[in-house]
């Protein structure tokens, strides 16, 4: 008999014993199984952003693939290149004739404004303070750039007959040149002695006729007449010829140098063509 509870009591420890064990087993076993479920969760998370990332990257590949890329013009012909040089030319002569013929043209512009002649400096600091003299000067200035602006249209037909002879492979030379002003010196290499020998008469004329030559004479006169001074001898045409020569070309350079880099003067098709890409 006490054999009997003695075994059922042992029994009934080990239950009671195996139960906080059995427990303690159970909840380290879902422990283990919520850790690896989100570890899953997290592998499973970071495949997704990778997976989008390359999504992403590949969008990214096709749309740099499907770029248009525009092909470079096709190479001018000596035939189109002869034309827009021309048709450059052309455009910039009548635009500078015009500026340079117009009342002021010369006179107020300070890019081809003429000046007092430079050997005329010594006599204006010796004689420039006497009454009068400071007008005077003031009056030849302005005169001789009237001159000048008097004889500017003579200036359009030689150009234009000039214009007319440039060859296809000069014109195909000035097209390419990285110059801004190449045509304006290629066409002054052929046309400023014609230039100056046409102007030259009519800037003579224009001298006497506007008062610049009784300016001069009185200016000159009343300096030749101080004591060891070398006598002044200066031709005012050849002086304002030269000047108005150069002006022309000032004005012309300008007015190319707008179509070759401003795409807003080439205001054809063909200046478009020839120099748009260039």
């Amino acid at each position: 008999m006490f054999t009997r509870i003695a075994s059922a009591l042992l029994v009934a420890g080990l239950l009671v014993t195996a139960a906080p064990a059995a427990h303690a087993q159970t909840t380290a076993a879902k422990k283990a199984a919520a850790t690896k479920a989100a570890a899953k969760k997290a592998a499973a998370s970071k495949a997704a952003a990778k997976a989008a990332a390359a999504k992403t990257a590949a969008t990214k590949t096709t749309v740099k693939t499907t770029t248009v890329v525009t092909p470079p013009p096709a190479p001018l012909t000596e035939a189109q290149a002869s034309a827009g040089v021309k048709e450059a030319l052309n455009k910039g002569i009548l635009k500078a004739v015009q500026f340079a013929s117009e009342p002021d043209g010369f006179n107020l512009n300070d890019d081809i404004h003429i000046p007092t002649p430079p050997d005329l400096e010594i006599v204006k600091s010796t004689v420039g303070r006497l009454p009068g003299m400071t007008n005077l000067f003031g009056t030849l200035e302005t005169q001789l750039n009237r001159a000048a602006e008097a004889a500017a249209p003579k200036a359009k037909d030689i150009f234009l007959n000039a214009l007319a002879n440039i060859s296809i492979t000069d014109a195909l030379t000035l097209v390419t040149s990285g110059s801004t002003d190449a045509a304006t010196q290629f066409l002054r290499k052929s046309t400023q002695s014609q230039l100056i020998s046409a102007f030259h008469p009519d800037i003579e004329a224009a001298i006497d006729q506007v008062g610049a030559g009784r300016a001069y004479s009185t200016i000159t006169n009343q300096y030749n007449k101080i004591p060891l001074m070398t006598p002044v001898n200066l031709s005012l045409a050849d002086y304002t010829t030269q000047k108005a020569v150069d002006g022309l070309f000032i004005l012309l350079a300008k007015e190319e140098s707008k179509i070759r880099k401003n795409p807003a003067a080439r205001t054809s098709d063909l200046l478009k063509q020839v120099f748009g890409g260039r």
